[in-house]
């Protein structure tokens, strides 16, 4: 479970831009995690629960967006979310997306008190 080592990487991330910003406490971390980015939100949001006992992200909250994954069909051009579409592009049938979006995992946003 990569997950872990996620969960500690995005902490030791906000704990140094609030160290920068002289932001002493932060209410919510906000995630953007794609749905082709092989990262598992529930994983997530389960680890972080345990991660954070005893540290100064205790009572910090966490939120997750999940970005869709979305795709162009090499032929016909169609842009469509891949995952629904179990990478089969609605129009022609042809399975040869080029990936557009839906990969990321980024901090979206720190919001304090």
């Amino acid at each position: 479970m990569h997950e872990i080592g996620v969960v500690r990487q995005v902490l030791r991330t906000v704990e140094a831009f609030a160290k920068e910003n002289g932001i002493d406490r932060i209410d919510t971390i906000v995630l953007e995690i794609g749905d082709l980015s092989l990262v598992i939100p529930k994983y997530v949001e389960d680890i972080y629960k345990v991660i954070i006992k005893d540290t100064p992200f205790e009572f910090t909250k966490l939120k997750i967006e999940v970005e869709e994954g979305q795709g162009i069909c090499r032929g016909c051009k169609r842009a469509f979310p891949i995952v629904k579409n179990e990478g089969y592009c609605p129009r022609c049938g042809k399975r040869n997306a080029e990936v557009i979006s839906g990969r990321d995992f980024i901090v979206k946003e720190v919001i304090v008190p």
